[in-house]
């Protein structure tokens, strides 16, 4: 949706980006970011079928949101938003977002609500999933299962701060570790990040980062996260790599892990390692890719 921009009477790209911004620094998951961002949007909400009505529209989309729902992937510019302006209110609550003073000006107008569901100009609009996230986690699975690994997946639709899911996968990793089971945990979604320091990095970065510190150099697992466009977050790296000797050779360069991750800084904390995984735009985006490797025999 970032490709299609086009703010709504009354708003300036500047407005939007500044929404925009500080939606991504609060820590809100894609659904809020894109309920606020649909309405403050000339074409996204359901908005460009509306404006192309009667032509029927046939819209192919790739999922890159967790539960597929077309009326978030892209923002939905050609399907019905079921969420609202009190919806919107209750996010930038949440949040403690700062608005611009054109935009609560504009939500307050006549034209600040989305088409709805059922709205007869969106009548003649049709949805096709092409690509979504559990696809490629099946396709991971499988292709471990051919190497005789056993595949657990844990879900595409993940969401939560990344170093709380990362916690949580740990303990997954280590319960399969001491009982000697060998598999790999996938999953996907996509985490999020509130940012609190002054430093780079995604939200996969992140996770891998407080992931490798839970597992606390843990001889028997390896993990990956990645975003399947190849950029995390805003930055040039898809995500980041660890082993049991991540912190270790951090240790051995005078890199305390946890205080990267204090400052939001896993880009420079993997970057002295080298273990960023830079692949450049995939040109494709299925959310984020995570598998973590148990070594158990």
């Amino acid at each position: 949706s970032a490709l299609l921009s086009l703010p709504a009477e009354g708003l300036s790209i500047s407005d939007k980006r500044a929404v925009n911004e500080a939606l991504l620094r609060s820590g809100a998951n894609i659904t809020e970011m894109n309920c606020v961002r649909k309405h403050l949007s000339a074409i996204k909400g359901g908005r460009l079928a509306a404006a192309a009505w009667p032509t029927p529209m046939l819209t192919l989309a790739i999922s890159d949101v967790p539960g597929d729902d077309p009326s978030v992937i892209a923002s939905g510019p050609t399907v019905g938003d079921p969420t609202t302006l009190a919806d919107v209110e209750k996010v930038i609550g949440k949040y403690g977002i700062e608005l611009p003073r054109s935009v609560p000006e504009f939500l307050e107008s006549a034209g600040g609500e989305t088409p709805k569901p059922g709205d007869e100009r969106l009548g003649r609009s049709r949805v096709i999933l092409v690509a979504k996230p559990d696809l490629a986690l099946e396709a991971a699975a499988s292709l471990a299962r051919e190497e005789c690994i056993e595949a657990i997946i844990l879900g595409d639709a993940i969401e939560g701060e990344a170093r709380d899911v990362a916690r949580e996968h740990a303990r997954l990793a280590i319960r399969a570790a001491t009982q000697g089971i060998s598999r790999v945990f996938l999953s996907g979604g996509e985490v999020t990040v509130t940012i609190k320091g002054e430093g780079r990095g995604g939200p996969n970065a992140e996770y891998v980062l407080a992931l490798a510190l839970a597992l606390d150099g843990n001889p028997a697992v390896r993990a990956i996260a990645c975003d399947t466009d190849g950029i995390d977050g805003s930055e040039d790296n898809a995500g980041a790599i660890i082993g049991p000797d991540t912190l270790s050779r951090a240790k051995s360069l005078g890199l305390d892990g946890g205080a990267f991750l204090d400052a939001n800084d896993s880009y420079g904390f993997f970057k002295a390692l080298d273990d960023l995984v830079m692949t450049g735009p995939t040109l494709t985006n299925v959310n984020d890719f995570r598998a973590i490797l148990v070594n158990g025999k």
